[in-house]
């Protein structure tokens, strides 16, 4: 079961205690909060109620919303496992998500700029394609 941006903590809470997977929008952390003045994805993720890091409407946020976790409290394996590991278990898809020999191998490559994360280079089923 899933939970896809609760609108508020009590919703989110609500679905922890049901034992679902949470999922917050890159987006919301990005901005630093809801577009539509729901609950701010970082207050989620502060009281420990986000499992995954989603698009949303916004692809390229995935890694900036991953690093700015990293000043909530997450560490950078915990960070990372939001926008891979833990949307492919969510999922079922147990084929990728992590690095570990007969996964997929869908990498990237990311450094650190400014504070900022940049990708440096793309792997897809362990093919180089960016």
């Amino acid at each position: 079961m899933i939970s896809e941006f609760p609108v508020n903590l009590t919703a989110a809470r609500a679905a922890r205690r049901a034992g679902m997977a949470i999922i917050a929008g890159a987006p919301n952390l990005v901005r630093g909060g809801s577009h539509s003045g729901n609950v701010a994805a970082a207050d989620l993720v502060r009281e420990g109620l986000v499992n995954v890091i989603a698009s949303d409407y916004v692809p390229p946020a995935m890694i900036e919303a991953a690093w700015k976790t990293l000043d909530l409290g997450l560490t950078l394996p915990e960070a990372v496992a939001m926008v891979t590991d833990n949307p492919a278990r969510s999922l079922h898809l147990h084929d990728r998500g992590r690095i570990e020999a007969g996964l997929r191998a869908d990498l990237v490559q990311v450094r650190e700029h400014a504070g900022m994360p940049v990708i440096r280079a793309v792997w897809r089923g362990g093919e180089r394609v960016a």
